[in-house]
């Protein structure tokens, strides 16, 4: 929390944004600890007045409370242990989304355009902002290919399970018959690179002109 408000950390925008997300995840490892600690604290009080106190109604409130927190600690204490696990450096970052139409011809397409709005959807829902860079549109509507940028918080880590061949076998819309058609369209998920800074000194370029003969 101190560094992320120091000013010369402010400045370093790469630095600050790194901290923020590690205070992020921090917090929220705090926040699980605190509410352990209070199952916890409250778990032993109330078995000390289902054991000494005398009043029935307190003794009743009591009981509930143990039920209550006999259900919850071994929940927030899988979190906990989850939460622990260290996490792929990859998982924070950005990610560039590419889903395009495989076998299936026109219905491929259909498919793709399929998937490609159930990920916008759930960006939405997830509050993540996604910008389509390049597409392609199918003859018959849906995408050939279509390429989009993700930015959010763990997205990579999240959409990275999306890589891959998707599958559906359907009547689709151009099918005049009623056939069952199986289609396939393919996911790449990848994470946004680093930026790299790159110091160019005039003087060591060397510049060479060639003309044809």
């Amino acid at each position: 929390a101190t560094l992320i408000t120091d000013p010369s950390v402010i400045a370093d925008q790469q630095r600050y944004v790194r901290l923020t997300k590690e205070y992020k995840d921090l917090e929220e490892l705090m926040k699980a600890r605190g509410e352990y600690a209070t199952l916890l604290s409250n778990l032993t009080e109330s078995k000390d007045i289902l054991t000494n106190e005398e009043d029935p109604e307190m003794k009743e409130m009591a009981r509930e409370e143990i039920a209550t927190c006999e259900q919850r600690i071994p929940k927030i204490e899988e979190k906990i242990k989850f939460m622990l696990v260290p996490k792929d450096p990859e998982d924070s970052k950005n990610a560039i989304l590419e889903n395009r139409g495989g076998t299936g011809g026109d219905e491929a397409a259909l498919f793709a355009g399929d998937l490609f709005r159930i990920y916008t959807k759930n960006c939405e829902s997830r509050g993540w902002k996604l910008e389509v860079s390049n597409a392609s549109e199918g003859a018959a509507g849906g995408f050939k290919e279509i390429v989009c940028s993700v930015t959010g918080a763990d997205v990579y880590g999240t959409l990275k399970y999306e890589s891959g061949v998707h599958r559906v076998q359907r009547v689709p819309a151009t099918e005049t018959q009623g056939r069952m058609h199986t289609s396939a369209a393919t996911v790449a998920v990848l994470p946004e690179a680093d930026r790299l800074e790159v110091n160019l000194n005039e003087g060591h370029i060397k510049w060479d002109t060639f003309r044809s003969s």
